[in-house]
């Protein structure tokens, strides 16, 4: 990343440090609230006013790494970078610091990646002590046994998450969750319910369902909701690219590390395509009808991704919900290399239609349109600010509900697609589909089957 003063030479090693006024300042828009969250308290329900923020990340791959350096940059005074920052640009000497926040402890199954980890935040002025590092499967307990750390970020693959989660809120923690919450049912129920505890506990709960934070998507959803467009009548989404990262191979590895590095490509594990990646457009779907879908019907297959290093998911589904009114949702996901790529939501109304991709706009029958004068905000970091602001309020975010919702109608169209039926939102919160394992080690695993459509039975 360019040095924004645009200094060469050793320069580059000495940023000046902001006020709060000035931060606010040089910063974009969506963070003008900032200057609400005063000293960043230790954040628990029984705060003093002077305490830091202590974070606990619990994952240390590359959305870890991310979510690290986002709520740091959350922060009133910052260093270096301001915006923008994402962790292969730092540069050697580059520094981050914030008033107030303090990244503690990294937990990880594997010890490679926490270093990792650890190093990108180095680059940047973040200094973890090695005895808050924690490795295996049981790191996590050991990272919330820290009684000063009182924010936690999780970003495990999926299916870890509702256990985590729960663990977190037990231990007395404000958590931020990364999406999807799940990969089956019981693991959205247990979301649920963990959400409820924290709600009883005053702790917070926020979710990585980021679109909720973006500026454009706001106010586009805002005038739908306002009628801007009439009555919403469908709503056509699209999330076609490529392939995503695999990782290959290596001597020593058992099945269950090579499956965990490879998470993405698992059900059981990361929940196929349209639950990893899908919910983003699925839980503003959910936020624009105001309403979960009543059932569900699909399609899909893997028809490039052949390849054993692909696991056992599809790279390909089609999905049509129907919510409440008769209101059609159509979905397409797809990641296979050489075709048109397209990341789209066009939402009809009896009076316009609202087209959130690029551009962003409306476009009413009447010949008029419109569309947003700025600059599509940060809403990776963001939704940290809204986090942290909500506690310093004394009203605690509480978005478990909202991303198990989310998580289970991605499920929901995940499980149509497979079995080829049709699935009702009944069907789906009440599965008896269980993907939790009777013991997590590393070791034999046997390679899961690719659902067949027609054969697969949904449970």
């Amino acid at each position: 990343m360019k040095n924004p003063e645009n200094k060469t030479g050793s320069e580059n090693k000495t940023k000046t440090v902001f006020n709060r006024r000035e931060f606010v300042k040089k910063t974009s828009a969506g963070m003008a609230g900032v200057a609400a969250l005063a000293h960043f308290p230790y954040i628990t329900s029984h705060a003093a006013p002077d305490d830091k923020i202590i974070v606990g990340v619990v994952g240390c791959g590359g959305r870890g790494t991310g979510a690290a350096l986002d709520v740091m940059k959350a922060a009133t005074n910052i260093i270096y970078p301001l915006e923008g920052y994402h962790t292969e640009d730092a540069e050697d000497g580059a520094q981050v610091t914030a008033q107030g926040i303090e990244v503690m402890a990294l937990a990880d199954v594997f010890p490679d990646r926490l270093k990792n980890c650890k190093a990108q935040l180095e680059k940047v002025g973040i200094q973890v002590q090695d005895k808050y590092c924690f490795t295996g499967f049981d790191a996590y307990r050991k990272l919330l046994e820290i009684p000063q750390i009182n924010y936690v970020i999780l970003t495990t693959p999926p299916h870890f998450r509702p256990m985590h989660l729960r663990a977190a809120v037990e231990a007395g923690k404000n958590v931020f969750i990364e999406k999807p919450a799940a990969v089956d049912a019981p693991g959205v129920r247990s979301i649920i319910e963990s959400g409820d505890i924290a709600r009883q506990k005053g702790l917070a709960i926020g979710a990585g369902t980021n679109r909720r934070r973006d500026n454009l998507t706001r106010q586009i959803i805002s005038r739908i909701h306002e009628g801007d467009i009439g009555q919403v009548k469908a709503l056509y989404t699209e999330f076609l690219i490529g392939e995503l990262w695999s990782v290959d191979r290596e001597p020593g590895w058992s099945d269950m590390e090579y499956q965990l590095r490879n998470w993405l490509y698992y059900t059981y594990l990361g929940g196929d395509l349209i639950v990893e990646q899908f919910i983003h457009t699925l839980d503003v779907m959910n936020w624009i009808v105001g309403a979960n879908p009543v059932k569900a019907v699909g399609l899909g297959g893997r028809q490039v991704r052949t390849d054993p290093k692909f696991g056992n998911i599809f790279d390909h589904i089609s999905v049509q919900y129907e919510y409440p009114g008769g209101v059609i949702g159509f979905c397409q996901d797809r990641q296979i290399n050489g075709c048109v790529n397209r990341v789209r939501d066009l939402i009809i109304g009896s009076t316009g239609r609202a087209i959130m991709g690029y551009p962003t706009h409306i476009q009413y029958d009447d010949g008029r349109s419109w569309r947003p004068r700025e600059d599509r905000n940060n809403a990776y970091q963001l939704e940290h600010e809204e986090l942290i602001r909500s506690i310093r309020e004394g009203n605690p975010l509480n978005e478990a509900r909202q991303v198990a919702e989310a998580t289970l109608t991605a499920i929901m169209g995940r499980e149509a697609a497979y079995s080829g039926q049709e699935i009702t939102w009944e069907d789906a919160m009440n599965s008896m589909q269980n993907f939790e394992l009777k013991e997590y080690k590393l070791g034999e695993m046997p390679m899961p089957p690719v659902a067949m459509p027609g054969k697969y039975k949904f449970v």
